[in-house]
């Protein structure tokens, strides 16, 4: 155990894996000709992360966070009262469709409440001080839900609620949002983009998903103009491209903004091999940027710095992303070794592209709007 070690906190609960997405074929609905199949936001992954956890000995050595549900005046800072009725009708009925590619069954609105007050317990307990970090391992995921529409698997807007709170609840006047996952963090973007208090980054997959979003040009409105930040990577684009695009943009922005509050929409589909990506991140890789916003979290905002699970779908990768990313969080290193690690680290293009590096100059650019 490292001197140095954090107090970081954890958050699950087995209810977050009874959400019922059924069967779907990956993303698609069903039907011939396509076969049935699972849903590609099942809960294995998740499952796997948290078993991952106890197998090497790090479970015990975090701090236990309960969560509780969210209240709808929580919900409503960010959700529109008609949106949650629809919801709560799907959930009391068979289930349904939330929105684009968002299926949801019965009781899903229930776990989703519990899902958004994951983070929510997880952000009151860095607020008062119990934790110096943590990480909310919830479902279903949040980061592309809309004010009145579920989208891209996310029921709640859980990051979103939670930078609501921290505003509203704790009065803290500026926030910022690194979005990790390899798709848009378009809902979490939509909640902020005319707020100048909220600082949202989002580094993915340049036209992923949702189709026609995360563009350069998505800059904010208003009094919010500028302080949304969009950096599309190419696809293909290897820890090398991620570490510029820190190196470069993000960390640069947060030293400009100097948030006091760092939230990360955590999504591990940009990891190799994983089926909703084409990315080629790798643990070590993760390690670093979850480093670099340590550091950046301790030079602005007293460490605070929270992370809730979103996306990534490769049940063998998965959990060693996640414990590469808990072990830094609590400098407590269990030993595990990723055996994935060798093969993801030698895949061709790991290193900084040109191509890449111009994409990254390009969202550069962008940090002229926080001056």
């Amino acid at each position: 155990m490292s001197s140095t070690q954090a107090r970081t906190g954890f958050v699950a609960h087995e209810l977050y894996m009874w959400h019922n997405t059924g069967n779907y074929a990956g993303p698609m609905p069903y039907g011939n000709p396509v076969q049935p199949d699972i849903h590609a936001e099942n809960p294995e992954t998740k499952r796997r992360f948290r078993n991952l956890l106890e197998v090497a000995g790090l479970t015990p050595r975090l701090h236990h966070i309960a969560p509780r549900e969210a209240t709808e005046a929580e919900i409503l800072r960010f959700h529109t009262a008609e949106y949650l009725r629809k919801l709560k009708a799907l959930s009391a009925d068979n289930g349904g469709d939330a929105g684009p590619f968002t299926p949801m069954g019965r009781g899903s609105y229930d776990i989703a409440l519990l899902s958004a007050g994951g983070v929510l317990a997880a952000l009151e307990a860095i607020m008062e001080g119990r934790v110096d970090n943590a990480y909310a391992l919830v479902r279903p995921p949040g980061h592309h839900a809309l004010a009145d529409m579920g989208m891209g698997f996310c029921l709640l807007g859980n990051a979103a609620i939670a930078g609501y709170h921290a505003l509203e609840h704790y009065g803290l006047e500026r926030i910022a949002f690194v979005d990790w996952d390899v798709h848009h963090g378009n809902g979490t973007q939509s909640a902020f983009y005319g707020d100048p208090r909220a600082l949202t980054i989002s580094v993915h997959q340049d036209n992923c998903f949702p189709p026609d979003s995360g563009h350069l040009h998505e800059r904010g409105s208003g009094e919010g103009e500028g302080f949304n930040i969009n950096v599309p990577l190419p696809p293909g684009s290897g820890v090398g491209a991620y570490q510029a695009a820190w190196e470069r943009v993000v960390i640069p922005a947060l030293d400009a903004f100097k948030p006091q509050l760092i939230v990360v929409p955590s999504g591990f589909d940009a990891g190799a091999y994983d089926p909703l990506g084409r990315m080629q991140m790798h643990s070590d890789g993760y390690r670093s940027l979850t480093r670099q916003l340590m550091d950046a979290a301790r030079r602005h905002c007293g460490g605070r710095l929270l992370l809730c699970h979103e996306g990534g779908y490769n049940t063998w990768t998965v959990p060693f992303f996640g414990l590469a990313v808990l072990e830094t969080l609590s400098s407590i290193q269990t030993g595990t070794v990723d055996p994935f690690l060798e093969m993801h680290a030698a895949l061709g293009g790991q290193d900084l592209q040109p191509h890449q590096s111009e994409a990254i100059a390009r969202a550069q650019e962008l940090l002229a709007g926080l001056s």
